[in-house]
């Protein structure tokens, strides 16, 4: 589903960039560009990055 209309960035971008280590709006604004236009978007990226975080948490375990 697209998130931000305004660069046509979708969930499934959205979710890649949490995999590859951003852990909040401002690391996936840098990476996608995400809500820097009109911010509608800001609310809906957000929830996103939160579930996809409790899904797959950025962090390793130590040993």
């Amino acid at each position: 589903m697209y998130v931000c209309l305004c660069h046509a960035i979708t969930d499934t971008q959205i979710k890649a960039a949490v995999s590859q280590g951003d852990c909040s709006l401002a690391d996936v604004r840098k990476r996608l560009g995400v809500s820097d236009q009109c911010g509608k978007c800001a609310r809906m990226a957000t929830q996103i990055i939160q579930t996809q975080l409790e899904y797959e948490p950025n962090f390793y375990e130590v040993a």
